[in-house]
């Protein structure tokens, strides 16, 4: 039954053999859509295409792996088969030598490691498709945002992650935004390096604070008020338990690039469910990663396979309350990522969570059922059919009957034309459809080359640690001895951090270490920086 709502609308109705024996107008134009799938070059095999009611295990839809860093979106309402597209996808992409990055948001994507169950149900979807089902595990590694869950642990420095994007993970206005890319670029002139979020506490309070004037009219367009609220945010987002995503030892993001002793790509899982109800900050930093691997990676142009396959889980997260400037930020990343070798899918419920400006750069699509229970959810769908190519089949139709498992298919072809539309019931992955058992992830967690390199924090020196030095090794006034002024220069009756960075030894710190680091930090299109290794 739910095949047969996949039927297509054809001129005439013509789905029948004609009178004359010949083949129908319906079947020619089947073959003509499986035609536009036979590439010559290394693919992945997505599926096979679904027509006039039956799924057809010659007419194969495949994607070229050539054309994959051109990026793309899987899309469809929750639990229509988004993360076994991915599974499936991952998987293909592993066997060719290609890594993948993926982050697993409910905790059900580690199965990529072991051999899937067989059962009824995946049998029958190999002889659907034509496929030749074995089990199978990929060789994985694990990674878990500031070590909060099962993984190696991903830390960013605050001065490696920049300004944008932090302003995102504290939610500031764009006034915010603006204002703290100016501490940001005072903290890079001054030397200050920027390794936790304590230091950039420190530098924003010295900026708020009576001893600070002074360097605050230096910075140019940042008032007391506007570094005092921003202070606050970071105060209030310390007190969330959010300090352990930032510091070091920072993960390196070529670890991605590694392939496997046997020549497959590496499947590199991001497990999320630790921090699942901190959206906008795992959102956020999946951006980092992809913007710090824009920031390393040289131009390769067009490759014959990608060097990286980047999936963007829970997009439309990265995009609700942008400012323009974060977007303009995205959308030139995308575009120009591609020349490095990186493909990045986005996958979310609906192309209308991804801006315009960045939908236009996709070149594949895998877009699941959509459902329509509500007028936003009729519109959603009209407006999802109408960023389709023309087809043979009635789209508004077909996207709500679509079952579980099945998907509207276009990719770019070998010569960068879009193939045809196809309705494609995909294959079934070869790994197990769901979680390892937590000893086994926390096994292969342990046993990983990286797990000593990330595993343990380091606080080492920088800007906050200098501060508390300085006024260590400032001299005690004499007992008795009036407090000076505030306006010689010296500390008042602020807080630790406001005498140390009132004093003159701090300034004379700040003059020297920033003669010698202040010209080495330089800033890409995120405002993200990366430090000498």
């Amino acid at each position: 039954m739910s095949d047969s709502r996949a039927t297509p609308s054809t001129p005439g109705g013509g789905n029948r053999p004609n009178g004359s024996g010949a083949a129908s107008p319906a079947l020619a134009e089947a073959a003509e859509i499986a035609a536009g799938y036979a590439f010559e070059g290394p693919a992945l095999d997505l599926g096979a295409l679904l027509w006039d009611g039956r799924c057809r295990p010659d007419a194969r839809v495949r994607v070229p792996l050539s054309v994959l860093n051109r990026h793309g979106l899987v899309a469809g309402a929750t639990g229509t088969g988004k993360t076994k597209t991915l599974q499936l996808v991952a998987e293909q992409l592993a066997a060719q030598g290609v890594p993948v990055f993926l982050a697993d948001v409910k905790g059900d994507v580690s199965g990529l490691c072991a051999p899937g169950e067989p059962g009824d149900k995946v049998t029958a979807r190999a002889r659907d498709v034509g496929q030749d089902w074995e089990p199978r595990g990929f060789p994985c590694a694990f990674y878990a945002l500031g070590g909060i869950g099962t993984g190696i642990p991903v830390r960013a420095t605050v001065t490696s992650f920049g300004p944008l994007l932090l302003a995102k993970v504290l939610q500031l206005n764009r006034t915010q935004e603006q204002s703290l890319g100016l501490i940001f670029h005072y903290a890079d002139s001054k030397g200050l390096e920027l390794v936790d979020l304590k230091d950039l506490r420190a530098v924003v309070a010295f900026l708020a604070s009576d001893e600070g004037k002074a360097e605050l009219r230096t910075v140019g367009g940042l008032s007391t008020a506007t570094a005092g609220v921003i202070l606050r945010a970071l105060t209030a987002f310390e007190a969330q338990g959010m300090a352990d995503f930032f510091g070091e030892p920072e993960f390196d993001t070529a670890e991605f690039l590694r392939t496997a002793d046997d020549g497959q790509g590496l499947v590199s899982v991001l497990e999320l469910p630790g921090v699942q109800d901190k959206p906008v900050l795992f959102s956020t930093f999946l951006m980092w990663l992809l913007a710090d691997l824009h920031h390393d990676l040289p131009e390769v142009g067009d490759l014959e396979r990608p060097k990286l396959v980047f999936f963007f889980d829970e997009a439309h997260l990265l995009f609700k309350g942008a400012s323009k400037a974060f977007l303009e930020s995205i959308t030139q990343t995308v575009r120009l990522i591609r020349s490095k070798g990186v493909g990045v899918f986005f996958v979310t419920q609906t192309p209308r969570d991804v801006p315009a400006d960045v939908l236009a750069q996709l070149g594949s699509r895998v877009q699941h059922a959509l459902r329509a229970f509500t007028p936003e959810d009729e519109k959603a769908l009209k407006a999802t059919v109408r960023t389709f190519p023309r087809s043979a089949y009635d789209l508004e139709e077909t996207l709500t009957g679509i079952g579980t498992g099945e998907a509207v298919v276009t990719v770019l072809g070998e010569t960068g034309a879009p193939t045809p539309v196809a309705v494609t019931r995909l294959r079934a992955p070869q790994s197990l459809m769901g979680p390892v058992a937590r000893e086994e992830l926390e096994r292969a967690v342990r046993e990983s080359p990286l797990y000593e390199r990330y595993a343990q924090a380091v606080d080492r020196e920088s800007a906050y640690e200098r501060l508390a030095a300085s006024r260590e090794a400032a001299p005690a006034a004499p007992a008795g001895a009036k407090a000076p002024e505030k306006a010689s220069g010296k500390a008042g009756g602020g807080s630790v951090v406001e005498q140390v960075v009132g004093s003159g030894m701090f300034r004379s710190l700040l003059r020297s270490v920033g003669t010698q680091l202040g010209r080495e930090i330089t800033r890409s299109v995120f405002g993200t920086a990366r430090r000498r290794r």
